[in-house]
């Protein structure tokens, strides 16, 4: 792990650096950024700084989520606005100073929470990481809420109910560090823009309903982070994509087009000859009868 230089910055008011960020397994890069973040918005040696986003984006979520057991009802209470920090004293909240509302993190794992994926957690805009495992969530993820959350480190959505595709907005994630969508509902493919995070260092998709291959810049990691998915193929899996099916489409839209250019020939043809055909016999009927009109009178009268 890459270490950077610390010496003399003003960290939570007492100058402690080494205090673990969401997501321990970030390598030092995504440190770097994360520690630039927190002096740019949220150090007390760069002044006093509030945020009212941060406290409606945990006022959406709690709004929006069924809690059967109580867990944010008993410790989520809004009764206090106005105290500098008070909501990071609330369950699973971890804030960037304690004596600042702003978001760093939410731990939300292991609650018995359900309901759908919360609409409004874009608005904690400053957060790196976001552990909803564990809950009995379910329904389609936002496609577009992903691109708003710029600075995620860390996305934990395993062991739940999601379904549909995944957004492929997870992709614009400059920083996501770890990803790990194992054992939901998941269909489609996994989206191409995921080959562009080149700060994955963790990325498990088991035990889903995902198909097509899996992407060459993720084949990195282990053949049991794509398991239990029966559509997936391509490395690291044993199972091999099939490639016969697209021939055989081609091959198959080639031929139905020569027959149809064929047959289009035959048809010119057809039309041709029986014009001539037509006018030959018209032209013959037309010479009998003016030369042998005989032939045609079967009445005196005519």
């Amino acid at each position: 792990m890459i270490e950077y230089p610390l010496d003399g910055v003003c960290f939570d008011g007492a100058g402690d650096t080494g205090r673990q960020l969401p997501g321990s397994a970030m390598h030092g890069y995504t440190r770097l950024v994360v520690w630039l973040l927190l002096l740019s918005s949220s150090s007390p040696c760069f002044g006093h700084v509030t945020s009212d986003s941060d406290v409606q984006c945990l006022k959406d979520l709690k709004q929006s989520v069924i809690d059967p057991n109580g867990v944010l009802e008993a410790s989520w209470s809004f009764s206090n606005n106005g105290i500098d920090g008070y909501i990071c004293r609330f369950t699973g909240v971890e804030c960037w100073h304690p004596d600042q509302n702003r978001v760093l993190g939410l731990r939300l794992g292991n609650l018995g929470l359900e309901g759908l994926f919360p609409p409004g957690l874009h608005l904690c805009s400053f957060m790196t990481a976001l552990d909803m495992s564990g809950n009995n969530f379910s329904g389609p993820l936002p496609e577009h809420i992903f691109e708003q959350m710029g600075y995620m480190t860390y996305l934990d959505l395993s062991n739940n109910s999601f379904s549909g595709v995944i957004p492929a907005g997870i992709g614009n994630m400059t920083y996501l560090s770890t990803l790990a969508l194992q054992h939901n509902q998941f269909a489609g493919g996994i989206p191409a823009q995921l080959g562009n995070t080149s700060q994955l260092i963790s990325f498990n998709v088991a035990d889903n309903s995902l198909s097509g291959p899996v992407l060459d810049s993720l084949q990195r990691f282990p053949a049991t982070n794509f398991t239990a998915n029966p559509g997936l193929c391509g490395p690291p899996l044993d199972k091999r994509c099939k490639k016969r099916f697209r021939v055989r489409i081609h091959v198959r839209l080639v031929r139905t087009r020569e027959m149809f250019v064929r047959i289009q020939k035959l048809l010119h043809r057809i039309n041709d000859a029986s014009i001539i055909g037509a006018l030959a016999g018209f032209i013959f009927g037309f010479m009998v009868a003016f030369y042998f009109p005989h032939k045609f009178l079967f009445c005196g009268r005519l």
